[in-house]
């Protein structure tokens, strides 16, 4: 359109008497020079092929496939730790409770049958004022219950197993084995409690 323009405007001059301007006319359109000027035209402008744009999907979906996968594997690692790291504060929460109340004891009687964990054990001890302790440790389900003086409290949960050796208690250190498990993340510990002399 603008070269027509053009065209028009050197022809009004030359029509009036104007010397038209030195610069050389405009190149003629793709469709002044005929058919074969419009096949050049579309040529020019062509698409994509649909080979380019099957790769291109297929490389979008591989990019999409791993970006997914990542999150994925993101968001279940957090899940694990998070349930590993619940494990873990439940086992400590019963091994501070056992042990604690263990080294405060005079007297610990855990279940002296051979087949039995230990469990009832049973931990008691007498205040300088005469007040006697009584703290007996059951575990229910999966909640490790302490009953002090008639008072329950559930100090650790999702425990899975717990083992008081030796059966019966006759001096010495006392290994208390417990295991907590958290949507299959397992967490175990071992600890060996000294009473106090003359226990």
């Amino acid at each position: 359109m603008i070269f027509h323009g053009l065209r028009l405007i050197l022809n009004r001059e030359v029509r009036r008497g104007v010397a038209p301007s030195k610069t050389p006319p405009p190149p003629l359109l793709p469709k002044e020079r005929g058919t074969q000027g419009v096949r050049l035209f579309h040529k020019n402008q062509m698409g994509f092929t649909l080979i380019e744009l099957m790769l291109a999907i297929a490389i979008s979906g591989i990019i999409t496939g791993g970006i997914t996968m990542t999150i994925f594997q993101v968001f279940s690692g957090n899940t694990r730790t998070s349930n590993h790291m619940t494990a873990v504060r439940q086992v400590q929460n019963a091994g501070y409770w056992v042990s604690h109340d263990a080294q405060m004891a005079q007297i610990l009687t855990p279940t002296p049958s051979p087949d039995s964990d230990g469990f009832p054990l049973t931990l008691s001890w007498t205040e300088w004022d005469g007040t006697v302790n009584t703290i007996i440790y059951t575990l229910g389900g999966t909640e490790f219950v302490r009953d002090h003086n008639g008072q329950q409290s559930v100090v650790a949960q999702f425990i899975e197993s717990v083992e008081v050796s030796p059966r019966p208690y006759t001096g010495g250190a006392l290994t208390f084995n417990v295991t907590a498990m958290v949507q299959q993340q397992t967490e175990t510990r071992i600890y060996e409690i000294v009473p106090r002399p003359g226990s």
